[in-house]
């Protein structure tokens, strides 16, 4: 059996009203006893945990039982020769029951006094050993139970103070007042975190925040690492951060859910991964609505002419809180683009416009918006200074255009629903193709219901013998008609159209000959009815016409437009001008007031090669009508 040194079992003075930390009042125990220690077994006490330091002091009960608690005394018992027999076999209950020092008929009470009694006995020497440890354990299944219940710290910290008051310089009893110190101190650490956390200040060291619950609970852990209670606290500051991340999302402020996120991730790591999972996918939930609900308020916007700052402002809170490339986000820009360049249309979209009647317009084509050089370049042969310079031309809005030009039947309906008297009626002649001659001459009787040779015209045969005044008419028919802007095409915009983003010296290349049934011109191969050929035709090229065919009798263009470059010539809406110096690069027509030429663009069944390029040009005055030159219009969108 190790030997055992015993403490003086003589009183102490009272130390009632000492309000010093724990560890102090362990010392002033130990100080105030006045006791020396027999020498023992060396020991190595368990390594204690570095604490941070400790907070403001946490009472668990009053100073008063503090201080009785840490004044304890072991009882006197004073045995009368006859009663060691009695003594020992209550001492043997009382350690049996558990009952070691809390009064004097407690094992360790009447175990000293059996020592003092008989010192040789080594039977009372064996059982004072087993309350040693009885009381040890007692502490340890104390602390197990301390880090919920203020009363199993108070226990432990009582067998503490019995056994420094008893076993003092004992590696176990060293070793127990650490134990007892770190619970007491996790305990405070504990509480101030619940409190702090109460508060709604938890704190994020890793955010350069190092006061708050969540320290408060790591250095609770740092002491007991096992302690439930700074675990459950753990868990509390994340389900707050949790809680505090879907809120922010719901109010739709994700840049602060997602910090919130991060923050809850580094609570508990590991153990708290999956409801951290699932609070992300909640906000992503909510971020996802909240992307939608937006597209969807933007593309409503939208549908209002002045709603397109509205669009733009949801847009730009859509790229605030989501990935640039989500589809929502897609889905609204390419809206947005498509609402500043083309209103509530799309590009290459072919669509008609309701008549007052029930009728329906002119089919037209939505032209995109783009940039390209406009005119003849320097070495253009057959260019003119008349085409030049080249310039840049660029429009920020796309137009719609009639995919054909107007025809007879549609300029008709015209006619009759308003009462118009176009200028060549007025005046009762125009300029037709003579087949006898194979010249352009001036007859009576000549006007739009006329064809390019002065016999009656079908009501699919592009119109004929209209000014550019008359076609102006028709437009603002049109307009009147459909509520929509119809408008002559400026020179830019039927140029644009024509060569429908080809940048070569004819629409369709560089080469003089089209492809085959894709324009109706002076074609090498082509012969009049009564047997004429064209002198300066296009080579190797027949499209079967002399004369204008049907409108759309030929190939469309890139753009999705007819008879662009062939067929007829149309008027536009800008005044002649000799050249492009100042011209606007806005794609805007170049008109002048009261100007009395007008141009017009495209080459018609008559042209020879020079006059189906691309920048060919040529004017006529504002009320000239001939059997080569007809219009088609624009619509604005």
């Amino acid at each position: 059996m190790r030997a055992i040194a015993y403490p003086c079992p003589h009183p102490v003075e009272d130390e009632r009203g000492v309000r010093a930390h724990w560890a102090m009042f362990l010392l002033l125990v130990a100080a105030a006893s006045g006791c020396r220690p027999a020498p023992a077994p060396p020991a190595t006490a368990p390594a204690q945990a570095q604490a941070p330091p400790a907070p403001g002091r946490v009472q668990i009960s009053g100073d008063d039982a503090l201080a009785q608690l840490l004044s304890w005394r072991l009882p006197e018992v004073v045995l009368a020769p006859g009663e060691v027999a009695r003594a020992r076999a209550q001492a043997r209950r009382a350690l049996a029951a558990g009952d070691l020092f809390e009064h004097p008929d407690s094992a360790l009470p009447l175990l000293y006094a059996l020592r003092r009694a008989d010192p040789a006995a080594a039977g009372d020497a064996r059982l004072l050993e087993a309350a040693r440890s009885a009381l040890l354990r007692q502490a340890d299944a104390a602390l197990a139970a301390a880090d919920a219940d203020p009363a199993a710290l108070r226990a432990a910290q009582q067998r503490a103070v019995v056994a420094r008051r008893l076993w003092p310089g004992q590696a176990e009893t060293e070793a127990l007042e650490a134990r007892v110190l770190a619970a007491e101190q996790a305990w405070q650490w504990n509480a101030r975190g619940e409190a702090l956390l109460g508060a709604g200040e938890i704190g994020d060291p890793a955010a350069g925040e190092p006061g708050g619950a969540l320290a408060a609970f790591r250095a609770a852990l740092a002491l007991a690492p096992g302690s439930a209670r700074a675990q459950a606290g753990l868990a509390a500051i994340e389900q707050a951060l949790l809680a505090r991340a879907e809120g922010a999302a719901a109010s739709g402020d994700f840049a602060a859910a997602a910090a919130a996120l991060q923050q809850a991730a580094r609570v508990r790591g590991a153990a708290g991964a999956a409801a951290v999972a699932a609070a992300k996918a909640r906000v992503e939930a909510a971020r996802e609505a909240r992307l939608r609900a937006l597209r969807d308020a933007g593309l409503i916007a939208l549908a209002d002419p002045r709603g397109l700052d509205v669009a733009r402002g949801h847009l730009a809170q859509m790229l605030r809180i989501g990935d640039p490339a989500h589809p929502a986000s897609l889905e609204l820009r390419e809206r947005i683009d498509l609402a500043t360049h083309y209103g509530l249309f799309r590009p290459g979209q072919v669509f008609t416009d309701g008549l007052a009647d029930g009728a329906r317009g002119p089919e037209l084509v939505v032209v995109p918006h783009g940039a390209f050089r406009m005119g003849s370049p320097d070495d253009d042969p057959a260019g003119s200074e008349l085409e030049r310079p080249q310039h840049a031309v660029r429009f920020e809005r796309g137009f719609a255009m009639m995919r054909r030009e107007v025809t007879v039947g549609q300029f008709r309906r015209f006619v009759q629903a308003s009462g118009y008297v176009p200028r060549a009626t007025q005046r009762g002649h125009s300029l037709v193709y003579d087949a006898r001659s194979g010249n352009f001459v001036r007859a009576s009787g000549i006007d739009w219901r006329s064809g390019y040779d002065g016999r009656p015209a079908g009501d699919d045969m592009p119109v004929l013998h209209v000014a550019a005044r008359d076609a102006e008419a028709y437009a603002a028919w049109l307009s009147q008609q459909t509520g929509a802007h119809y408008r002559l095409p400026s020179e830019a915009e039927f140029e644009y159209a024509l060569r429908a983003g080809s940048r070569s010296r004819w629409p369709w290349g560089d080469r003089p000959t089209p492809p085959a049934a894709s324009e109706n011109l002076a074609g090498a191969r082509d012969v009049s009815p009564q047997g004429r050929r064209w002198g300066n035709a296009v080579p190797d090229y027949g499209d079967g016409w002399w004369g204008p065919a049907p409108v759309g009798s030929f190939a469309p263009n890139a753009f999705g437009l007819y008879d662009m470059d062939g067929n007829v010539s149309e008027w536009v809406a800008d005044c002649w001008h000799a050249g492009y110096r100042r011209a606007p690069a806005t794609g805007a027509a170049w008109v002048n007031p009261g100007c009395r030429n007008r141009l017009y663009r495209g080459g018609s069944w008559a042209s020879a090669p020079s006059q189906a390029r691309s920048a060919w040009r040529a004017f006529g005055g504002v009320d000239a009508t001939n059997a080569r030159v007809g219009f088609r219009l624009v619509r604005v969108l």
